[in-house]
């Protein structure tokens, strides 16, 4: 399936990032899933250059190709050795004049500060949990329990594990002095919210579509603190977390439920500015929807929650990647005219 004005003749360049760091298991899962992603573009119609990036040399490697020739679907998650750096990719490709599929540089920057994220959910009223930025051990008051503690500059649930979850002062403490030492940046406190948690697609510039969402299942745990998704539920096949939680999708939700899911996923999605496409994850506790986060950069691959519900939504892989593409030169056509 593909929308209907979708067009499959767009010459695409497949920007993805390898890692001589990586291992050799690492480095062959990253070119598998791309080779995957461009047959399957290409089995929609569309013409595939492949282009890795290797370092921090991004423009050069670039230059070899004319922006107005290409959509770049930007797979490169961050260049190798330059942590945080996905909005340095989007801000070389932009002075190169190329139309790219995601948010722009300020966007993607703004999604690696939690504090920031944070302050602009609560600016536009779009609910959260209550929060407070540590830079030092000191709780200061804190007494809502349980509270979770993250890292206030990571992503893909890096510092996530069941002792984030903390159930007193003195765990608060220590957990905080954790992320500083470990770390290295401030710790976010969030009052910890125990309910269904779903990890909700949009799709769109204008018109925001959400696709079928999805819930992750923690009912194999009877202790709180392991109702989360941690750093191993995404990487580890051997861990208890990567085994026991189940993706319900679609999430079974009455007909109120999936209109506030609804409408709280697309304020999100505007209220940090997304494009083209973002994963918003949130929770549901007493009746009330809670954003966590705000992912504008969030994964692609044929494995992924998007693969999945685009699945559901009738989308085969490739008609998935086609509509982003589609959706970036949609974009660049209304710039121009």
């Amino acid at each position: 399936m593909l929308a209907t004005d979708d067009r499959t003749d767009l010459p695409v360049l497949l920007l993805y990032n390898l890692d001589r760091a990586w291992t050799d298991h690492e480095l062959a899962k990253a070119l598998d899933e791309t080779d995957y992603l461009r047959a399957c573009l290409q089995a929609q119609g569309h013409p595939v250059t492949a282009l890795p990036i290797y370092d921090s040399d991004l423009a050069t490697p670039l230059r070899l190709y004319a922006g107005e020739a290409y959509i770049v679907l930007n797979w490169c998650e961050g260049v190798p050795g330059l942590p945080y750096s996905d909005a340095y990719v989007a801000q070389i490709l932009e002075s190169l004049n190329f139309c790219y599929t995601g948010s722009t540089p300020d966007v993607l920057a703004l999604s690696a500060d939690k504090r920031q994220i944070k302050a602009r959910l609560n600016l536009r009223d779009v609910g959260t949990p209550r929060w407070r930025i540590y830079t030092s051990t000191c709780p200061d008051g804190w007494n809502d329990f349980p509270a979770i503690v993250k890292p206030s500059h990571e992503h893909c649930s890096i510092g996530i594990t069941p002792e984030a979850v903390v159930m007193s002062p003195t765990e608060l403490h220590h957990r905080i002095a954790y992320v500083l030492d470990v770390f290295q940046q401030p710790a976010l406190v969030e009052d910890f919210i125990d309910g269904r948690e779903f990890h909700i697609w949009l799709w769109g510039n204008g018109n925001i579509e959400m696709l079928p969402p999805a819930e992750m299942d923690f009912s194999a745990f009877t202790d709180v603190r392991d109702r989360l998704c941690t750093l191993d539920s995404k990487t580890d096949p051997t861990s208890i977390h990567y085994n026991q939680i189940k993706l319900r999708l679609p999430a079974p939700l009455d007909d109120d439920e999936y209109q506030r899911l609804e409408q709280i996923s697309r304020a999100a999605y505007r209220a940090v500015g997304c494009r083209d496409y973002a994963r918003i994850d949130i929770r549901l506790r007493d009746s009330t929807f809670y954003v966590l986060d705000v992912n504008p950069n969030a994964d692609i691959s044929y494995q992924g929650s998007l693969a999945c519900a685009g699945a559901v939504a009738g989308y085969s892989y490739g008609a998935v990647g086609s509509h982003l593409i589609n959706l970036a030169a949609r974009r660049r056509m209304a710039a121009t005219e």
